[in-house]
């Protein structure tokens, strides 16, 4: 089974480029993985990822558990040309209430339930049979019969009178379906009439002549071991079952179709049973309601994050089978032990290269240029507070390694996602963009590197207008985003209106205004998120 390896929801170039890397190594040593992102990457990631000769990863819309991940019956559909008998016994054998019925093409065409079998035969004419000649004989229990046609439609008559009578007043036609014993003037009358069914019952069997009769005239020919009674009641039920009454209306469930919306619709309707039917038509069986317990969960490692918040949708329905991170522990819940690295540094790909050592795994230059790559945008080359000597030493080794200049492509690497061209005002919001969750009170933060403020400063009214926007429809109680000058070792704050005096006492400001700079913070882990989570705490 596949584990999909990602990073957060709003992927920044350490994240990918972990994701990627440790998905490497995770293959390397016999798992079976794949990096997935999570929404569109930045220009900076797609620079590293370019640069390194890498594809951006597959999309990963939600780990949400769906119909096609729970056991459901596979096998349970019957086709529409299925006698009753045979149906019935099929819902008894698996201990069902109903069915879908499907055509030769495993189109699905309906639902039958055991109830409207039940209300079908109570009420229902059993005087006319709509069925093929295999229904019959199955039904029937025949071992010995003629074919002569493959459909077999007309009117059922049983041979109760005495023989002159019956041939007298009674009129057979092609259409005729005649039950008989040992009578053989009437089986020769009925011969001569062309019936389309001759039912013998008590095995009687016809001699060579009248077989032979029966054959030329295109009569079919079926002998059971059944009784009279026992014929009449059971001739019925080798009807079709697309023959049964149904209700015009079905739930049908796709196999993509998210089991949390299944339970809301069995909620209302109440009902047991719901065909699994796919958009081109097909059936692919059928879902009881008993059956959501059993599911296979999608396995899931989580890089550069650990925060449900931030993580992908559907996470609390997914395994988590692993946790690789440098931010602080948050809120991610297992149900059984996993592994969790987490390390004081200033990058995931840091931890990573040392996962790599550990398993005694050789790094190949391209993922190293990716750890380079992860490594230096989060430390802006080395130069964050959140830098630690682990990342100084990992980048020196990796570079050393491919032959690289890291301060030259560092300031590449930085200044490729610095250009705001063809951005919207909410997308250089979330360009490097995290929700967060203090005392039940939520926030959200976000982050871009740029080397002239004046771009921003002359739209700082729109900048406001957004963040005010994102915490009225999140119920944040502040929405900022930090314009950091990596060069100058300062940032710029914008913020929404309302979280004026929480960004005035988390920095000890005495004045505050929109686009205020601040001297020596770059880093959101180590200097920002930290100043503003004192300041909740004092609400």
């Amino acid at each position: 089974m596949k584990t999909f390896v990602f990073g957060h929801r709003n992927p920044d170039t350490d994240s990918v480029c972990g994701a990627i890397s440790l998905s490497y190594l995770k293959n390397k040593l016999g798992f079976n993985t794949e990096a997935r992102i999570l929404s569109d990457i930045n220009k900076e990631t797609k620079f590293a990822l370019e640069y390194f000769n890498f594809s951006i990863p597959k999309y990963l819309n939600d780990v949400k558990v769906k119909i096609k991940d729970i056991t459901y019956h596979k096998d349970y559909m019957i086709n529409e040309d299925a006698s009753i008998y045979k149906t019935y016994h099929f819902m008894n054998l698996n201990n069902i209430t109903g069915i879908p019925l499907i055509d030769n093409n495993k189109k699905f065409v309906g639902y039958v339930s055991l109830k409207e079998i039940a209300h079908s035969m109570i009420n229902d004419s059993t005087s006319f049979l709509d069925t093929n000649f295999d229904n019959i004989k199955d039904t029937l229990k025949s071992e010995i019969y003629y074919k002569a046609s493959d459909e077999i439609k007309g009117n059922i008559i049983f041979a109760s009178f005495e023989d002159n009578t019956f041939i007298n007043k009674v009129t057979l036609n092609s259409d005729s379906i005649l039950i008989v014993g040992d009578r053989q003037n009437i089986i020769e009358y009925a011969i001569e009439k062309k019936v389309k069914l001759i039912i013998l019952i008590g095995n009687f069997s016809l001699d060579d002549s009248t077989y032979l009769n029966a054959k030329n005239n295109g009569v079919n020919i079926i002998c059971t071991p059944y009784r009279s009674f026992e014929t009449c009641k059971l001739l019925g039920l080798s009807n079709r079952i697309n023959t049964i009454k149904r209700a015009e209306n079905c739930i049908c469930l796709d196999i993509n179709d998210y089991m949390s919306d299944f339970i809301d619709i069995s909620n209302k309707t109440k009902h047991t049973n719901y065909p699994i039917v796919s958009k081109n038509g097909v059936c692919h069986g059928m879902l009881r309601l008993i059956d959501i317990n059993d599911y296979i969960k999608t396995r899931v490692i989580l890089v550069d994050h650990n925060d449900k918040s931030q993580s992908v949708v559907g996470l609390d329905e997914a395994e988590i089978v692993e946790v690789v991170d440098h931010h602080n522990i948050s809120d991610i819940i297992t149900s059984m032990p996993i592994n969790f690295r987490n390390m004081a540094v200033g990058s995931v790909n840091t931890i990573i290269y040392f996962l790599f050592n550990e398993n005694n795994v050789s790094i190949p230059n391209d993922i190293a240029g990716l750890m380079i790559s992860g490594i230096l945008s989060d430390t802006m080359v080395l130069n964050s507070p959140t830098t630690t000597y682990m990342d100084r030493f990992v980048v020196m080794d990796l570079a050393k390694q491919i032959g690289m200049d890291y301060k030259d492509y560092g300031m590449k690497l930085l200044k490729s996602g610095m250009s705001l061209e063809g951005e919207t005002i909410e997308s250089i919001i979330y360009r490097d963009y995290k929700a967060y969750t203090v005392l039940d009170k939520k926030f959200a933060i976000g982050q871009v590197l740029s080397l002239d403020f004046k771009e921003f400063e002359l739209n700082i009214d729109d900048y406001v207008k957004a963040l005010d926007k994102i915490s009225e429809n999140n119920n944040y109680i502040m929405t900022s985003l930090f314009v950091t000058d990596i060069l100058n070792n300062n940032s710029y704050i914008i913020y929404s209106t309302k979280s004026e005096n929480l960004i005035k006492d988390a920095f000890n400001l005495d004045s505050i205004y929109q686009g205020i700079k601040i001297n020596g913070i770059l880093s959101r882990k180590q200097q920002i998120l930290p100043n503003i989570i004192r300041a909740i705490d004092k609400i």
